[in-house]
Parts: C-alpha cells; sequence; structure tokens
C-alpha cells in the first residue's frame, strides 16, 4: 500500500502540529512524535550489536551519522543524536529508587535493565519502611567523591546530571521490589501497610529529586517543574486497589512539581490499563502514552485536554506491515476528529523497538497527511 508524500510540506505542517501541546487550531494535521530510537541502527544499517546495551561512544557516532544519512534520504529528517558524549565523559551515579526499597538493578544482554526485590512478606515490608523513615537519603543516595567527579566532568566536558523528574511508577516499582502477588494480597491482608507503603513512596520520591536538586544548586525558583511516571504494572491493580495506592503518589508529586496548569504532568503505562482512565482523568495530565489496546477514543472520554502520545501498537511498527501501520493511524486520526478536539500525537503505545525502518516511518507521515488533516 503506496500514499503519497509530500515531504517538505509534512515537516513543515508537522511544526505547527506541535504548538500549544498538540492542540493548535492552527495545526493543519495531526502531529508525528516518533522520531525512532538509538536502538534501531542495527537492523536498519545490517549491524551487528546489542540495543539495550553498550555501544563504545566512536562507534555510536559512526552508526548514528550512517543512519541519520538514510533517514535524511527517506524521510527528509536527520533523527538521531550526533552529540555523543565520549565513554569518559560517564557521570557517576546515584543510588536509585529501587535500591532504597531493597532492590537491585540487573542489566542483561538483549533483555535491558531490570529490578528485582528482596522484600517477600509483610514484616520484611515493615522493616524495611521503618528502616527507610530513618535513612539518611542524601548519604545513601550519593557515593564518595560524587560532587569531586561531577565537577570534574562539568570542568572538562561541560556535562552535568539531570534532576530527578522522571521516575519508575509506584506500582511497578511496588511490585519489582516486593511481588505481584504480594502486593495484591497486602491489600486485602493488611490495608494499613498497603497505604504505608504508597505513602513512603511519595515521600521517597520527592526527598531523591530534593536532595538531587540540592546537589546540583536548584532552589526555589531554579526548581525546573513537570514529572513524569512509566508504570506500566498500574495495569494490575483494580481501580479501588489503584485509588489508594497509586493515585496518592502521582497526586502527591505533580502537586509540589507541576502545580502549575502548563506544568508537564505524564504517564506512561504501556499496558492495559484503561480501567484506570477515570481516576487518572482527575490528574489533569498534560501527556500520556498508554499501551495499544487503550486507545483515543477511550482515552479522550476522560481526559479532555491530555495530548495523547499514541495508539500505534509497537509490534504493528516493528513488524514493518505498512498497510497495518496505516490502518491503525488512520484510525487514531478518525477518533481524535471525531472528538471534536486536537492533541493527537502520533506515536507508537510504547516503545520503539530495533527491527523498526525508516520505512515504516515514512508510512506513518503518509497517513497522517492523507487521513490526518483537521
Amino acid at each position: 500500500m503506496c500514499l503519497p508524500l509530500d515531504i517538505n510540506r509534512f515537516w513543515q505542517d508537522d511544526a505547527l502540529a506541535h504548538v500549544d501541546n498538540c492542540f493548535s487550531q492552527k495545526a493543519p494535521q495531526a502531529a508525528l512524535g516518533i522520531r525512532m530510537s538509538d536502538e534501531c541502527v542495527f537492523a536498519e544499517l545490517d549491524e551487528p550489536g546489542d540495543p539495550w546495551g553498550h555501544t563504545p561512544w566512536q562507534r555510536r557516532l559512526d552508526l548514528n551519522r550512517r543512519y541519520n544519512d538514510k533517514a535524511e534520504a527517506i524521510i527528509g529528517q536527520r533523527l538521531l543524536s550526533e552529540d555523543i558524549w565520549p565513554d569518559e565523559a560517564a557521570l557517576p551515579p546515584v543510588r536509585r529508587i529501587g535500591e532504597v526499597f531493597g532492590g537491585t538493578y540487573h542489566f542483561g544482554q538483549q533483555t535491558g535493565e531490570w529490578l528485582s526485590g528482596s522484600l517477600d512478606d509483610p514484616l520484611a515490608l515493615e522493616q524495611r519502611l521503618d528502616a527507610i523513615d530513618h535513612l539518611d537519603l542524601a548519604d545513601f543516595m550519593f557515593p564518595s567523591g560524587w560532587e569531586i567527579e561531577t565537577r570534574r566532568i562539568f570542568e572538562q566536558f561541560g556535562r552535568r546530571p539531570e534532576p530527578i523528574r522522571h521516575i519508575r511508577g509506584p506500582v511497578t516499582l511496588a511490585m519489582s521490589v516486593y511481588g505481584t502477588e504480594n502486593l495484591i494480597f497486602l491489600w486485602h491482608d493488611a490495608p494499613e501497610l498497603f497505604r504505608r507503603f504508597s505513602q513512603t513512596i511519595a515521600d521517597v520520591i520527592l526527598r531523591m529529586s530534593r536532595h538531587m536538586d540540592e546537589a546540583l544548586g536548584l532552589t526555589g525558583d531554579d526548581e525546573p517543574h513537570g514529572f513524569s511516571f512509566a508504570d506500566d504494572d498500574c495495569c494490575l491493580l483494580t481501580p479501588e486497589m489503584y485509588e489508594v495506592f497509586g493515585y496518592p503518589v502521582l497526586k502527591t508529586v505533580f502537586d509540589h512539581y507541576c502545580p502549575e496548569p502548563g506544568d508537564r504532568r505524564y504517564q506512561h503505562s504501556d499496558s492495559a490499563m484503561g480501567h484506570l482512565l477515570p481516576i487518572l482523568g482527575r490528574l489533569d495530565l498534560t501527556g500520556c502514552n498508554f499501551g495499544p489496546t487503550v486507545l483515543v477514543d477511550q482515552i479522550r472520554r476522560y481526559l479532555p485536554s491530555t495530548c495523547i502520545d499514541g495508539c500505534l501498537a509497537p509490534f504493528t511498527f516493528m513488524n514493518n506491515d505498512e498497510a497495518a501501520i496505516i490502518a491503525e493511524v488512520r484510525r487514531d486520526c478518525d477518533m481524535i476528529r471525531a472528538s471534536g478536539t486536537r492533541g493527537l500525537n502520533v506515536m507508537t503505545a510504547g516503545s520503539i523497538n530495533n527491527g523498526s525502518r525508516l520505512t515504516s516511518l515514512r508510512a506513518v507521515m503518509a497517513a497522517i497527511q492523507n487521513y490526518g488533516c483537521y
């Protein structure tokens, strides 16, 4: 299936489509959010490599440049960064929220990163929460010599650590460190501990973010606004459970870091979590990216002023079936027009995986231009 595409006009129209969080009345078409990812270079260039693993910076620069040359020829834009930090500019790590709750981060070839926990019963959880209440979190987060090393890297390369404004969502965090079934049983067996677990997560997020801000010299008016969560596992809670466990964490953090109407309040949940939309609708999200079964018409019903990043299924995009890609993009564009609103930013409903080709992105662009006009 081949649709006509005027590439120059597409990018001119796309620039207008992103104005006002993709709600501009002057936008001629739905916005395009897909800009591919560093993972995609391997299949596109027929090069070996681990999309999730470390690629030495000189090879990464070469791959990204060659990929961008190909992208420029196919879709008219260079997509991937060519400002690659050398390996010696790697910032010293800080301990992360999963470690605060006794978890361990692992990294595997072809699997990426995951978090495993050490808590397996309510007593172990209660003891960990007690310990967190008395934890010197700043001392726990920053290793010895962190400030000296970050200063050296800044003086040599001009690179600084980022503030904490994105984090693993509360349900995914809890199920990683305590277990999926354990958390669900906790709701029934120890409801007060269930609530305390949620409250501690919110408190730790605020404390960790504040300590990082202080380490970076960001205080008061210098504090950057906005916050986002990635909470795939939220789909495993009922609305009643999520109301008590997940929602209060987001509400607490958003109230602190995103109090203004234009502040970014974002939720990614790459799962079938449509049953939680009425609750998430009360958070005044400015952006969302949900699973491929949670479609535009359902999202818009509960989130009328939220920019929707979606809803192209990642495996449809990765399978490079252009007819299926065009059909899904057309569906989403039809739904946003039927809603009488704007605010659609066409993206995959989840990760952009290695194997997703530039020709498939061109098909998405053509579908927007032919079927996504307002």
